[in-house]
């Protein structure tokens, strides 16, 4: 897994997106106590769902390969001269 520059910053931008995202899916949100580890694996496992990403191989599904998928999709969401994707 090659690690992307601004990942941490594409992360927080995946989050963001994802949960407009979900609500938009009739998802009722998150609440302010669910943690960034929560968030990051239903939005991963929606976007699985929904076929917006591609799913993880079962040994590869930890956090890390979560969230640099996150990052992967919202990258490709973003215009090509977003600075994040600088």
């Amino acid at each position: 897994m090659k690690k992307l520059k601004n990942e941490a910053e594409l992360l927080k931008k995946a989050i963001d997106v994802g949960e407009k995202y979900a609500k938009n899916r009739g998802y009722k949100g998150f609440a302010s106590t669910n943690s960034a580890k929560d968030k990051v694996e239903a939005l991963y496992r929606l976007l699985v769902n929904d076929k917006l990403v591609h799913p993880l191989a079962v040994n590869d599904e930890d956090q890390p390969h979560m969230k640099h998928k996150l990052a992967l999709w919202i990258s490709k969401q973003l215009p090509a001269d977003h600075p994040l994707n600088q």
